[in-house]
């Protein structure tokens, strides 16, 4: 039967699509934008007609209807990483954490210690040899595809033909339905003085011909913004956004000093705009892989000058950073900093910077702190930390000991606390 043939037969409504669930099993959802909004509609719409589903995603961005806390005996979503979606659901206890580094989620998917029986999944036009590109999240969606029973896609002619390890055949397609709704834009965060500040203090630090790792907000985009004047900048990255394409348009952004696959940026899931997803279509420079590439620290930090930028919402006095949660309290999860913060650390040349603001709620509250507070899910431990960075200053705490750690961190910290941080230390005899 000829590819287009099969297609044929595998397209359906979504009301349709989505009767390959069966009770019990758990669908697996790419990360963000790439989530199948038409089916997962349908799929919300159905719920009380299934028992015991689960749902699993990194960083929904669409507020659907199975998030209901009256329906989880129907269908319950398993978080890989907190969004904004899911957040009360977890402070509340009706959606569930799985902890995990990104870069090893397709390992515990292929290992059966993440149940993965039905894959759903944005997906591009087929191509004339019937394959199809998973651009917009291979992360650990291609393990998923491997384990599961089923694989649903939506197909949309606004998902760019990505080239990387993203494509799956018609053949392993279960069932398939159409849209052609715009793909979910995601603006740039909002950057101000503060921010901007703590770019300086990183674009200074970073060579020409370095490859860089930028997380998502609005510290390291402020980065993005004062690197326009280097030269033969490389990408190595998990996210890739808008600000990237506009270093890639800049010309600054050549990836030609790479000495690991020079020529070619990596990414394992997109958040940006239309016009990013254009950029995306096609473009031989870019290659989107499944996050165990991408991420793992052996394989990333075979970029040499590797420079990795990720933020954090609480460091202690040792460089523990808390980055996903407020207290006890789930604000979002792992990630990627933890696999990045050991790819730069093995990188020859590279830097792990932890950037964030030196106080919260209007300056009062300090972001640097004696110890966590309590219940903090730690991100960075203190032996992968390297550099820290707030608007005031840089710390580098790698090889430090730890009264050394403790006093850099006090002098980038905001003078308004400074005077009541080193009473503390001195109470825990580290000053």
């Amino acid at each position: 039967m000829s590819v287009k043939a099969l297609y044929q037969q595998k397209r359906m409504s979504a009301a349709d699509a989505i009767r390959v669930v069966k009770n019990g099993d758990t669908i697996v959802i790419p990360t963000a934008v790439a989530e199948p909004p038409a089916l997962l509609t349908a799929l919300s719409e159905a719920r009380r007609d299934f028992r015991g589903v689960q749902i699993s995603q990194i960083l929904p961005v669409r507020k659907y209807a199975y998030f209901d806390p009256e329906t989880v005996e129907n269908i319950r979503h398993t978080a890989y990483f907190f969004s904004g979606v899911t957040r009360a659901g977890g402070a509340e206890g009706w959606v569930d954490f799985i902890p995990a580094y990104f870069s090893e989620m397709p390992a515990l998917i292929k290992r059966d210690q993440i149940p993965a029986n039905v894959v759903f999944s944005l997906a591009s036009p087929m191509d004339e040899y019937g394959y199809f590109s998973l651009s917009l999240g291979p992360d650990y969606t291609m393990a998923a595809i491997e384990k599961s029973h089923a694989v649903v896609l939506e197909v949309n002619p606004n998902v760019p033909f990505a080239n990387g390890n993203c494509h799956i055949h018609i053949s392993q397609v279960a069932a398939l339905t159409e849209s052609d709704d715009p793909i979910l834009e995601v603006g740039l965060p909002k950057i101000g003085p503060v921010q901007e500040a703590i770019g300086k203090y990183v674009a200074d630090m970073i060579p020409d011909g370095a490859t860089l790792q930028i997380g998502y907000g609005g510290i390291p985009d402020a980065v993005v913004m004062q690197l326009t004047h280097k030269h033969d900048l490389g990408i190595h990255t998990e996210m890739i956004g808008d600000g990237i394409m506009s270093l890639v348009e800049a010309g600054v952004v050549t990836n030609r000093k790479k000495n690991y696959h020079p020529g070619k940026m990596f990414a394992t899931f997109a958040l940006g705009s239309k016009k990013l997803y254009q950029f995306m279509h096609r473009n031989p420079a870019l290659e989107m892989h499944p996050v165990d590439f991408t991420n793992d620290p052996y394989l990333a930090g075979q970029n040499d000058n590797l420079h990795a930028i990720n933020a954090t919402m609480q460091i202690d006095f040792m460089g523990q950073c808390g980055s996903e949660s407020l207290g006890s309290r789930p604000y979002s999860g792992t990630g990627g900093q933890s696999d990045f913060v050991r790819a730069a650390n093995r990188s020859n040349g590279g830097k792990a910077f932890i950037v964030l603001p030196a106080t919260a709620k209007d300056d009062t509250i300090s972001r640097i702190v004696p110890t966590l507070s309590a219940g903090t899910h730690v991100s960075t431990s203190k032996n992968d930390i390297n550099y820290v960075v707030t608007e005031f200053g840089v710390a580098q705490l790698r090889g430090k000991t730890a009264k050394q750690r403790c006093e850099a961190l006090i002098n980038i910290a905001h003078p308004n606390f400074r005077g009541e941080l080193r009473e503390a230390a001195k109470k825990m005899k580290l000053l």
